[in-house]
């Protein structure tokens, strides 16, 4: 089934899902269209938070490198693993990406720790992320909407358990985030070439 068809179902329902549940990445595409002021007339900004020093933290990193790698019309991609936003540079990089475009609407992408029960869910939601929160770093919140994916369980030694994270799911999670945003950004390329053929057909019309 299309990411159009299922548009408009996708309001108000959960806001999480499973990397590995069959139609993840169009699902983080409806929520993402769904959740984005309409029509959109921001500047978007992918924001992929964290560094490939840490495994689990390597989350947003890794999406931002898979994001660059696609040609992406709709979202500016910040955060990758050769330039990686993190607790140390981030309010820096945050404000030279306010400069750079103006009256931002930012997408944050983060790792986070959560419940056993949890691992491998990626929430997509309004408001900011708090990154660092988990490891008990007080940093700036970032994010108009936020990616979170709970890559590892919380509750004890958490820099530890970050560290120890398996790359393959951290990889599979980057994954479907990654083409998620990409179904986003391909639908609204779709719906700008309707909205020009439309007022195209509209302008030819007679008299």
């Amino acid at each position: 089934m299309s990411i159009s068809s299922l548009f408009f179902h996708s309001k108000n329902e959960k806001e999480r899902v499973f990397h590995d549940e069959q139609g993840a990445s169009t699902w983080i595409a409806m929520r993402l269209i769904s959740l984005l002021s309409s029509p959109t007339t921001q500047p978007l900004a992918i924001v992929c938070i964290g560094t490939d020093r840490s495994t689990g933290d390597s989350l947003g990193p890794l999406v931002g490198t898979m994001l660059k790698e696609k040609n992406l019309s709709y979202f500016q991609v910040y955060g990758t693993l050769e330039e990686p936003i993190h607790a140390v540079n981030l309010e820096e990089k945050i404000n030279g990406i306010r400069v750079l475009h103006d009256n931002v609407f930012m997408i944050a992408i983060d790792a986070c720790l959560g419940r056993l029960k949890s691992v491998g869910a990626i929430t997509v939601a309004e408001g900011p992320v708090r990154p660092g929160a988990g490891v008990n770093k007080q940093l700036p919140p970032v994010g108009d909407l936020h990616i979170t994916g709970v890559v590892n369980v919380s509750g004890f030694m958490e820099f530890f358990v970050l560290q120890n994270t398996r790359l393959h799911l951290v990889m599979n999670m980057a994954k479907t985030i990654a083409n998620g945003i990409y179904e986003a950004d391909r639908y609204l390329k779709r719906q700008e070439y309707l909205a020009a053929t439309a007022l195209n057909q509209e302008q030819m019309k007679p008299f």
